[in-house]
């Protein structure tokens, strides 16, 4: 479920709690699934007594940049959670990967249903370069996202949806947006005039940047919800419009919030504010 404000609130609690300059000094992994790309005792072979350099974000993915020349690229998918603990900390049965710090800590990477997974590389652009655009960054321009909506024939839901157009967006933010910019997640990219196109570019950045003021979306009270690297829940969900509004009047209108299926995801829309032509 992380989607891009979940995954920048943690890289702020990574940085915030000091994990920059930090060595590593030991590696355990208890899932070895957990590791795409090399064994774990490769892994932990090569990132034991480096330094983490440099904690950011691409997308989805969390950065981890070492002094040896190694990047550790960490995707969260639906339940990956990072925390903080004291070595004589009780391990919990969910936790697949402990990071021993220099500090006396470890940084424990906890994963309910084992989907997210950690990459080694030494070349992270071969993984990242296949990103789209970061719709928060400065070389994100309207121009851009207006031309390259006008050469894809896709429906809007699916297309936002994915990370080779647009990097960090998922079934949340997608239908937040959709809904600020009055548009139907059926309508067809190449339809767009430059106003609704506009619209569509002002509300991902006003709803991305919404989501990161409020730490993140984190939907209902089980422990494999999203949390900051503290335990700390996101609020977003308090200002949500239609996802998971199903039933609920529209904030704009008070037409009732209804639910579709649109590519296999459930999706979330105002019928009188979103109409579909």
């Amino acid at each position: 479920m992380p989607e891009l404000p979940e995954v920048e609130t943690v890289v702020r609690d990574l940085r915030k709690a000091g994990l920059e300059g930090r060595c590593i000094r030991d590696v355990r992994v208890r899932w070895s699934r957990l590791i795409a790309g090399c064994s774990p005792k490769s892994f932990a072979a090569r990132i034991k007594y480096q330094t983490i350099q440099e904690i950011t974000r691409r997308g989805k993915y969390i950065i981890f940049q070492l002094s040896g020349g190694e990047t550790i690229l960490v995707h969260l998918r639906m339940t990956g959670q990072f925390t903080l603990k004291a070595p004589a900390t009780t391990r919990e049965r969910h936790e697949h990967l402990v990071l021993s710090l220099d500090n006396g800590q470890e940084l424990r990477y906890r994963d309910t249903r084992k989907f997210g997974r950690w990459h080694l590389t030494r070349h992270p652009e071969q993984i990242l370069q296949k990103l789209g655009p970061e719709p928060l960054g400065r070389a994100f321009r309207l121009s851009q996202f207006t031309a390259h909506l006008a050469t894809h024939r896709r429906l809007l839901k699916p297309l936002l949806l994915d990370q080779a157009f647009l990097a960090g967006l998922g079934n949340i933010y997608t239908d937040e947006a959709l809904w600020e910019a009055r548009l139907h997640p059926r309508r067809r990219a190449e339809t767009l005039n430059q106003a609704e196109a506009r619209s569509l570019f002002l509300a991902i950045r006003k709803i991305l940047k919404r989501g990161i003021r409020y730490a993140g979306t984190s939907l209902g009270s089980g422990k494999s919800n999203f949390s900051g690297l503290k335990g700390r829940r996101g609020r977003h969900q308090e200002f949500l419009r239609v996802y998971q509004q199903t039933g609920e009047p529209c904030s704009r209108c008070g037409s009732l919030i209804r639910r579709l299926k649109i590519g296999q995801r459930s999706t979330h829309i105002c019928p009188t504010c979103q109409m579909d032509r």
